[in-house]
């Protein structure tokens, strides 16, 4: 038996060895063209996804905005040039600014503009007072705090409609009225609650209050929890009361949220409709039998719907419109100075 030289000995290939080479010849051979296709058509949807998706799903907002928000501004302010009939709308004659020109020298219009500020004055301040003192108490640890959370919104939730009519049997002129009992009770007359000037407006005030206050408090307690307690801590070992916590160390750190509150609480009275509305005998548009109640948001109503003066309504809807303008720039103007301050 004869040697095999060693230069011409060939080794055997080991397992290892021989089940790498069909992964190997698995690894360069051609990929399918059909499954590169499939997977370019793969990664193109993915990426239309990835830059598309956000603007489809957004897109019901902007289309319900053009249809009912863009649109009738556009158009109220076209009309407000133009002499129109709520009955033939599509019969306009060009006034120019003769209806903005009218109101200032019409005295309802300037009644209802004197009624809308009264008015929100009046249910705006104790509003708001009220809402700041009860997210005051709910801020504190109490037993069954979530219930009076609960109970603080319900108003909110509750219908105008139901809301008014119950006011409306409250404040009923006759004795049969909750109000007028209450007062026959401590030996004062009966008020007659919506023929007068102040006590109409007392009366529409009320569901206001009564509706919205538990609405602020909550954004009032939801700051509050916001505010560090260690400024709490600090002023509690500087020997401050709770007084005096809440005069130096709440109020001063809710300044933006009261900013924001009265702004929206202004914008709501300016847009003040179905309270006044339903508290009027018959749901009249006139607010009250002299207009001792009667808002811009009624007067509106009044031109387009009653009397059909579509042009009129539009221009003291535009009035509306600049009037929250000059609110929202109002409002500018203070968060700027208070953040500059701060």
């Amino acid at each position: 038996m004869t040697d095999i030289p060693s230069d011409t000995r060939t080794a055997a290939p080991s397992a290892g060895e021989e089940g790498a080479a069909p992964r190997a010849r698995a690894a360069v051979r051609p990929a399918d063209p059909a499954a590169e296709r499939r997977r370019a058509r793969r990664s193109r949807r993915y990426r239309r996804d990835v830059k598309w998706s956000p603007y489809v799903l957004i897109a019901p907002f902007f289309l319900f905005f053009l249809a009912f928000g863009l649109f009738p501004l556009l158009y109220t302010g076209w009309a407000s040039l133009h002499r129109v009939e709520l009955g033939t709308p599509t019969d306009m004659e060009w006034v120019g600014l003769r209806n903005f020109s009218r109101l200032l020298d019409d005295d309802f219009f300037w009644n209802a503009l004197r009624n809308t500020f009264t008015i929100g004055v009046i249910s705006t301040v104790p509003q708001l007072l009220m809402a700041l003192g009860l997210a005051h108490l709910l801020n504190y640890r109490l037993r069954g705090s979530m219930f009076f959370r609960v109970a603080i919104l319900t108003p909110y939730a509750t219908s105008v409609a139901a809301a008014t009519l119950v006011f409306v049997l409250m404040f009923s002129r006759t004795d049969h009225g909750m109000i007028n009992w209450g007062l026959g009770l401590v030996g004062i007359d009966a008020v007659d609650w919506q023929n007068g000037d102040w006590t109409a407006q007392f009366a529409v005030s009320a569901i206001v209050i009564w509706r919205w206050t538990g609405y602020n408090a909550l954004i009032y307690l939801a700051a509050m929890q916001a505010i560090p307690k260690d400024l709490y801590e600090s002023a509690a070992l500087d020997g401050a009361s709770r007084w005096q916590q809440f005069r130096h160390v709440t109020v001063p750190s809710l300044r933006p949220t009261i900013l924001f509150t009265c702004v929206v609480s202004t914008i709501g009275a300016t847009q003040l409709f179905g309270e006044p509305l339903l508290f009027s005998q018959g749901a009249s548009p006139t607010g009250g039998s002299d207009h001792q109640f009667q808002t811009l948001g009624l007067y509106l109503y009044e031109q387009g719907w009653f009397n059909q003066h579509l042009g009129r309504a539009s221009a003291i809807a535009w009035t509306m419109f600049l009037i929250l303008v000059l609110i929202g720039l109002l409002n500018w103007v203070i968060s700027r100075r208070i953040r500059r301050n701060a």
